[in-house]
């Protein structure tokens, strides 16, 4: 929906409060006018309630509001005596409009001083429950989500296996798109094993694909920058759920599309171009940071007659793909080596000539379907910047058709001859609307990335993995299985990566120790 539907869908939604509380609001000594003023009547109603006024910014937040509101539904009949289990049973099943019964039919005394403790234990778990998922909805949404690494396309830089903490303040958080949605969870609700949102993918127009918020974004206090590692929604995402692999389209919403991370190597208005394996940006080499592990791959003559244990070669130049080889077996290749772990491999006489692969077979997969390009040589592309024109012509269309006709659609995009139409108007320029990203893997020789999809729009942005909470080795077992020596690691910033956590450790422990001092001043 766009901002002026939600309006009057907000407006619907007062109008059907006031019409339903209105007497319950002079019954607790308020105006009846009161009930009818927007976002007003909802502090005085928390007032009615004896709940904080915070409860407001609430049932602003999405997903949060889903929660907010049947509370508010039950605390405003306690509020009138109504506190049996049918009440509050009534109240949940009719979704609120057990209310129009108090407010026309029953003759209420309102409770002004009522308890605020639960009865039952129940009671009392179930507030617990509630708060608890309110809290955490709003860390995972507006502060810091966890995310683990699926994949090895970072591998080296960030491991399958590591579990990520991605800050939403850096860029600025994005607020839940969904209207609908079940909390904390992605696109799949576990075990279950369906969709976690309510959503239409095989009709665009279906009143379920309206229930979407705009997008915003809250500011942050940075921008993206080259080389960050940012998580986002994969543009191409076309899966039902994270555990369908079909070959069918299916149209999701953009925070719900599964979550990827990649490295940015370009930002809105850089031109990009990828010669022999080297990605160039603005005409200069991309310089990374020192803890940036970029792999290749490398092929190197390998002598047969000279016996290796390939487990060890593996472990001693740190690759942890399997190796390759032509059909004689006298040239091998190694997926998914850095620099040092060349260097390593020079020490085995059994290796010789090694030098990096470079692809020269034409791809059709590449981004922009240019016949004569690859992963190794492509471009030059230029990003999208949010204001910036460019001139429109069938040559560079295939670079920016998607931009058009979904990022900033949808339009109906046709060539004719020489010429471009968009929704039936002769374009000879666009103006893009949006910032775009470029992301690449690491590892460039197992990455589906930008080269094979294109651009990021700014809407998908996530956020930006800050640190490494836990890392698991898969192929270990006990204890083994935890890499002490990258929990809590940065993952950006110079200098080799550091674990921080014997800070965290103190943080638990001060936190126990507080938590303790103040129960017992509280006891005494």
């Amino acid at each position: 929906m766009t901002f002026s539907e939600w309006l009057i869908v907000i407006l619907i939604f007062q109008i059907i409060h006031f019409l339903g509380t209105w007497k319950l609001y002079v019954r607790a000594g308020r105006k009846a006018w009161e009930a009818a003023i927007p976002i007003y009547n909802a502090i005085v109603l928390m007032k009615i309630i004896n709940r904080p006024t915070y409860w407001v910014i609430l049932l602003f937040v999405p997903v949060v509001n889903l929660i907010m509101f049947p509370v508010i539904w039950v605390e405003t009949a306690r509020s009138f005596g109504k506190n049996t289990l049918t009440d509050t049973w009534l109240t949940l099943l009719t979704f609120g409009f057990y209310l129009y019964v108090l407010n026309y039919a029953a003759n209420l005394t309102y409770v002004e001083n009522r308890s605020l403790i639960a009865r039952t234990k129940t009671g009392d778990t179930v507030s617990s429950i509630l708060f608890a998922i309110v809290v955490a909805t709003l860390v995972h949404t507006y502060v810091m989500q966890p995310f683990q690494i699926p994949t090895s396309s970072l591998e080296k830089t960030l491991l399958v296996g590591d579990f990520l903490f991605v800050s939403k303040f850096h860029y600025g958080a994005r607020p839940q798109m969904s209207a609908v949605s079940f909390p904390m969870v992605h696109d799949t609700i576990p075990v279950a094993k369906v969709k976690s949102y309510v959503y239409d993918d095989a009709n665009k127009d279906s009143w379920k694909n309206k229930l979407q918020y705009p997008y915003v974004r809250i500011p942050g206090f940075q921008t993206i920058k080259n080389n960050d590692i940012v998580v986002f929604n994969w543009p191409c995402d076309t899966l039902f759920h994270m555990y369908e692999r079909a070959d069918r389209r299916y149209d999701k919403p953009i925070d719900k599309k599964t979550n990827y991370v990649k490295r940015c190597v370009g930002i809105a208005g850089d031109k990009l171009e990828i010669k022999q394996g080297t990605v160039y940006i603005n005409g200069k080499a991309v310089v990374y940071p020192e803890r940036a592990k970029i792999q290749y791959v490398y092929q190197a003559a390998f002598d047969r007659s000279k016996p290796v244990d390939f487990n060890y070669v593996m472990k001693t130049i740190g690759s942890t793909e399997q190796v390759g080889s032509n059909t004689k077996g006298d040239t091998i290749f190694f997926s998914a080596l850095t620099e040092e772990g060349v260097e390593k491999l020079k020490s085995f006489s059994a290796f010789s000539g090694i030098k990096r692969r470079i692809e020269t077979r034409t791809d059709s997969r590449i981004f922009g379907g240019q016949l004569s390009w690859n992963a190794d040589n492509m471009g030059p592309i230029y990003i999208p910047k949010a204001g910036t024109t460019i001139a429109l012509t069938p040559e560079n269309l295939p670079f920016y058709k998607k931009v058009i006709t979904e990022y900033e659609g949808p339009h109906l995009v046709k060539v004719v001859g020489n010429d471009v139409y968009i929704d039936n108007k002769l374009a000879k320029s666009y103006t893009f609307q949006k910032d775009y990203y470029w992301m690449m893997g690491d590892n460039r020789g197992n990455s589906l990335d930008s080269r094979y999809w294109g651009f990021v729009p700014e809407d998908h942005v996530v956020g930006k993995a800050v640190f490494v909470w836990l890392s698991l080795d898969g192929t270990a077992s006990g204890l083994d299985k935890i890499r002490w020596s990258r929990m809590f690691t940065t993952v950006n910033g110079d200098g080799p990566a550091t674990s921080y956590l014997w800070v965290f450790g103190l943080a638990v422990l001060a936190y126990f120790g507080l938590t303790r001092f103040v129960f017992k001043k509280k006891a005494a």
